[in-house]
C-alpha cells in the first residue's frame, strides 16, 4: 500500500499508475474466474488462483516484493506446475477416487433421485410451441382425440421443476415446433414434471411421449433416500463410499469418501501389490543405472573413437553415430519392437539361422529386461556421445603428449588423464540422466506395455514396469481406474526420489570436494 500511495504521489510518473491499472484490471478478471471455479465446486483451483492473485500483486505493487519480481515467474511456475499438483495427488491419497468412486455424495444422491419407474396410466403425445424465450406444451390424448391439455408457459431450466396443465380447446400462443426443434429442448423437458388437473402427474417417457412416473426415491433425513415402492431406505456408507439397501447390497453408483491411510496400506500390506510394487522399484533403479553406465561406456568410445586422429572421415562417422539421436524415439522403439517379434522379427530369424534358438524376447521376465536394457542404450548413447566429444576436446593436448613421452598406454591415459579431467562437470548430467531414466515412460509403454506380467499381482504389473509406467497403468489403464491408490504410490515415488536425490546430490558434494 506505501508503493501505491508513492506512486500516486509520483504526478509525474503516468508509467506507473498504467501499470497499476493494468494490475487492477488483471487482478478484476482473475477474482472473476477465482468466483466461477468456486461457483462450480471447483475449490482447489479457485484458492490457488487467488493464492497467485495476492502474492503477484504484492509482488509488483510493493517495494518489499521488488526484488522478487525476477524470480516469480519461475516460482509461480514451480507452484503451478509441481507443487499444487503434488499437494493435490497426495490429497487424493487419502480418498477412493476411481472409476467406480468417481462422483460427489451430492452428484450420486442427485442421479438417484433422478431415477423413475413407469406407473399405471395414460401416455399423452404432445407437441411443442414457442413463444419469445417461453415453450409451452399440448398433450393430445392417445385414447380421446378431444382431450387436450395445455401446460402453463416454462423457460430454459437447469432443475427439475413442477408445471400445472389444464384442459383447453384453445391451441398454446406462439409457434409451434418442428420435431428436430423439440429434440433440441429435450433437455429441458426431461427436467419437467407435468401437474395434471386431476392431480395426476406426467414425465417425458420418449421424445414423442408423455407418461405417467413416479420418482423411486424420496429424500430422507441426513443423504438418506427412501424407495416409494416399499418403504424402504438407502443409506450412504461413508467407509465404503455406496448407498446401501436394508440388505446391505451396495447401491451404485459409489461416492467419494476420505479413506485414511487405506492406500498407503494396501501398498505396504497386501502381498499383491507390495511384491509387485518392490520388484518393480528394484528394476527401475537397476534400469536406470544400468542405462546410465552402458550408454556412458558406449558414448565415451564412440567419442574417443571419432576423435582419433589416424581414423579417416572423422566427420562422416560422427554424424552417423548421432543419426539415432536425431531420430524420433517413438519411431526407433517401435522399429525395435518389430525387429524382436519372437515369430516375425528379424533378429530371431538370423538367431534361427545360426545358433538354431529363437528367444521369447516377450515372455521371459529376464529376456525382456534384457531387449529393454538394449533398446535404451541404442536411444541414449548419442547423447553421451555429444556431451563426452565436447569434454574430451577441453584436455589439454600437452598432456597426452607428456604421457606418452612416458610410454603410457591408451588404457592408461583413459584412467589417468581422461576420466579424472571429465567426471566431475559429467556427474551432473549423469545424475539428469538417471532421473529422465528413472521416469522412462514412452520405452516402456510402446516397446513392452511392462510385458510379461507378474504372476499373483492384484494390479496391473509387468516385469518391464517402470514405476512411473506402473501407477500410469494403475490410474488410467484398461482394467479399471484406481487413482487413489495410483496417488498412494506415486506418494511413494515422490519420496524415494528425493531421498536418492538429496543421497546423490550428497555424493556429489563429497565427491567434487
Amino acid at each position: 500500500m506505501k508503493a501505491i500511495s508513492s506512486a500516486g504521489n509520483r504526478s509525474g510518473n503516468p508509467g506507473r499508475w498504467v501499470a497499476l491499472g493494468l494490475i487492477a484490471a488483471i487482478d478484476l478478471i482473475l477474482l472473476y474466474g477465482v468466483t466461477m471455479m468456486y461457483a462450480s465446486g471447483e475449490t482447489p483451483f479457485a484458492l490457488l488462483v487467488l493464492l497467485i492473485i495476492t502474492t503477484g500483486t504484492w509482488v509488483f505493487i510493493s517495494h518489499k516484493g521488488y526484488s522478487y519480481r525476477y524470480v516469480y515467474p519461475a516460482l509461480l511456475g514451480v507452484s503451478v506446475f509441481i507443487v499444487f499438483p503434488l499437494l493435490y495427488t497426495v490429497n487424493v491419497a487419502f480418498t477412493n477416487y476411481s472409476s467406480s468412486n468417481l462422483l460427489p455424495l451430492e452428484r450420486v444422491k442427485a442421479i438417484h433421485m433422478a431415477k423413475t419407474y413407469r406407473t399405471p396410466g395414460e401416455s399423452y403425445s404432445f407437441k411443442a410451441w414457442q413463444q419469445g424465450e417461453n415453450y409451452q406444451l399440448l398433450f393430445i390424448s392417445n385414447k380421446d382425440t378431444d382431450k387436450h391439455l395445455i401446460s402453463a408457459p416454462f423457460g430454459e431450466l437447469t432443475e427439475p421443476t413442477e408445471v400445472n396443465a389444464r384442459l383447453s380447446s384453445e391451441l398454446p400462443d406462439g409457434k409451434e415446433l418442428a420435431f428436430r426443434d423439440t429434440i433440441q429442448i429435450r433437455h429441458i423437458l426431461k427436467l419437467l414434471t407435468i401437474m395434471l388437473p386431476d392431480g395426476g402427474s406426467l414425465s417425458m417417457t420418449s421424445l414423442r411421449e408423455f407418461g405417467p412416473q413416479t420418482r423411486i426415491y424420496d429424500e430422507g433425513p441426513n443423504d438418506t433416500l427412501i424407495d416409494s415402492r416399499n418403504g424402504d431406505i438407502l443409506t450412504p456408507d461413508m467407509t465404503t463410499g455406496y448407498y446401501v439397501d436394508n440388505t446391505g447390497e451396495q447401491i451404485g453408483p459409489g461416492f467419494t469418501v476420505f479413506n485414511g491411510w487405506d492406500n498407503f496400506s494396501r501398498v505396504i500390506s497386501d502381498p499383491g501389490i507390495q511384491g509387485p510394487f518392490l520388484q518393480i522399484f528394484t528394476w527401475t533403479l537397476t534400469f536406470s543405472a544400468l542405462s546410465v553406465l552402458f550408454t556412458l561406456i558406449i558414448g565415451l568410445l564412440m567419442a574417443c573413437l571419432v576423435q582419433w586422429e589416424p581414423l579417416k572421415g572423422n566427420g562422416v562417422y560422427r554424424l552417423l553415430l548421432i543419426l539415432p539421436y536425431a531420430v524420433p524415439a517413438f519411431i526407433s522403439i517401435l522399429i525395435f519392437r518389430g525387429l524382436f517379434n519372437q515369430n516375425f522379427g528379424e533378429i530371431n530369424m538370423l538367431l534361427n539361422m545360426l545358433f538354431g534358438i529363437q528367444p521369447e524376447w516377450f515372455s521371459n521376465g529376464f529376456l525382456a529386461k534384457t531387449m529393454v536394457l538394449i533398446v535404451n542404450t541404442w536411444l541414449g548413447y548419442p547423447y553421451m556421445m555429444i556431451l563426452s566429444i565436447g569434454l574430451l576436446k577441453s584436455i589439454p593436448d600437452d598432456l597426452y603428449e607428456a604421457s606418452a613421452i612416458d610410454g603410457a598406454t591408451p588404457i592408461q591415459n583413459l584412467f589417468k588423464i581422461t576420466i579424472p579431467l571429465i567426471i566431475k562437470p559429467l556427474i551432473p548430467l549423469l545424475i539428469a540422466s538417471f532421473a529422465f531414466n528413472f521416469n522412462n515412460l514412452v520405452l516402456i509403454a510402446l516397446l513392452t506395455d511392462g510385458a510379461p506380467n507378474i504372476i499373483g499381482a492384484t494390479t496391473p504389473a509387468g516385469a518391464t514396469d517402470l514405476l512411473v509406467s506402473y501407477t500410469f497403468r494403475i490410474a488410467f489403464g484398461q482394467y479399471g481406474q484406481d487413482y487413489g491408490l495410483a496417488s498412494a504410490i506415486a506418494t511413494f515415488i515422490f519420496l524415494m526420489v528425493g531421498v536418492i536425490a538429496w543421497l546423490n546430490l550428497k555424493a556429489t558434494r563429497r565427491f567434487t570436494e
